[in-house]
């Protein structure tokens, strides 16, 4: 079921480059464009008005990160005007400063410029080390005129650059502050929507609520299946190691103490079990989006993600289980140690038990839901035979 928990990246960076911004707005349009679809097959299909609004949180979701990520854009490129506003003036004043100062020269120049008169200089000079000295400074003059000339065309070149970038930045924060205001009138209609969709939802509370309580049972039964595969691989490892019959603990050999250290020790740098996705439903007891005074449970995470998407291993192991479970579809069980990932509602597996798997190897593809357009997989991690949070393993997830 995909709710309005919506994993996304986080954007409020001092250090942010035009060249990340403009990455993460295509990751949010992308999101968008991908929701609106949902919530148009959802429609379609008639589903159940909870997939529906949740759909559209979703969108309404990505829509104000698009935003607030369009602000910073643009208040970026106004600090970037003041800036250029701010050389702009500086320049204008350095330029009228060199300019009177190159007049003056030059009338100094023209007054003393003939022939005769740097000829009455050296000669009137006192001794041949002081005439030296007056051909040096005249030297010394005339290149540091032809510099203050050159000085004065490469900051009118320089003004010029910075007023042509000063419009161009102008016409982008205006281009940028037009499509939020068009965003912006989208989203306000989808807000709207969203609310007669959540009254239509509370105004027939009790139904809803018995459909969410139906679907915890289920979860809960399939839960329940989980937790005995997991006690039959501990006891059929355990027997096999010749140890005595234990449904808790693994005993470890040398080598897989070896591959659940590695696996530990990457606890919170392990990589998604798909490509890209979002939790939907996080780990642990939580509110339902929708319906308030609605508690839910979940033993692992609930992953949306896109049609015919791969299912991968998060860490290298050893396949426990593949088996389809009556409600949950098909689901496989990756040892890694002590520990096991469980990953369920896929199809075309692509393993079998006893195989020998790598880090982010294809198991199968998520499973699409033919009457929701939802494809959602349901990810566990157990040590030994406790649940533990996936987030708190997987890379920011």
């Amino acid at each position: 079921m995909l709710c309005s928990l919506l994993l996304v990246i986080q954007f409020v960076f001092s250090q942010d480059s035009k060249a990340s911004l403009e990455a993460k707005k295509e990751y949010f349009l992308a999101e968008i464009a991908r929701f609106k679809e949902l919530k148009k097959d959802a429609s379609s299909k008639e589903a159940s008005l909870l997939v529906q609004v949740q759909a559209l949180n979703a969108q309404v979701k990505a829509t104000k990160n698009l935003i607030q990520l369009t602000n910073r854009q643009a208040n970026i490129l106004q600090q970037k005007i003041q800036k250029n506003t701010n050389q702009i003036s500086a320049l204008k004043k350095e330029l009228v400063d060199l300019k009177e100062d190159y007049a003056e020269m030059i009338r100094k120049s023209h007054k003393s410029k003939s022939q005769y008169n740097r000829v009455l200089f050296l000669l009137s000079s006192q001794s041949f080390l002081q005439a030296y000295k007056r051909i040096k400074y005249m030297e010394q003059y005339a290149k540091f005129r032809k510099n203050q000339g050159l000085s004065i065309q490469q900051k009118s070149k320089k003004l010029k650059a910075l007023n042509a970038d000063l419009k161009k930045q102008e016409a982008e924060k205006n281009k940028l502050i037009a499509e939020n205001r068009k965003v912006k009138i989208g989203l306000e209609k989808e807000q709207e929507k969203q609310r007669q969709l959540i009254k239509k939802i509370q105004s027939n509370k009790s139904f809803y609520a018995k459909q969410i309580r139906t679907q915890q049972r289920k979860t809960k039964d399939i839960e329940r299946r989980i937790e005995k595969l997991i006690r039959e691989a501990i006891a059929k490892s355990n027997k096999k190691a010749g140890k005595k019959k234990n449904y808790k603990t693994f005993h470890l050999t040398p080598e897989a103490k070896k591959l659940a250290s590695g696996f530990k020790s990457n606890k919170g740098k392990l990589p998604w079990p798909v490509v890209k996705g979002r939790v939907v439903k996080k780990f642990g007891k939580q509110p339902h989006s929708i319906l308030r005074g609605i508690t839910i449970q979940n033993s692992g995470v609930d992953i949306e993600t896109d049609k015919d998407q791969i299912a991968r291993a998060i860490f290298d192991g050893e396949v426990s289980t593949v088996q389809t479970i009556k409600g949950a579809g098909k689901l496989v069980q990756i040892r890694h140690g002590a520990y096991i990932t469980t990953y369920y509602n896929l199809e075309n597996i692509q393993v079998k038990e006893g195989d020998k798997v790598s880090t982010k190897q294809k198991i199968g593809n998520v499973h699409t839901n033919a009457s929701t357009g939802q494809s959602i997989m349901k990810f566990l991690i157990f040590e030994n035979s406790k649940f533990v949070n996936p987030q708190k393993w997987i890379y920011k997830m």
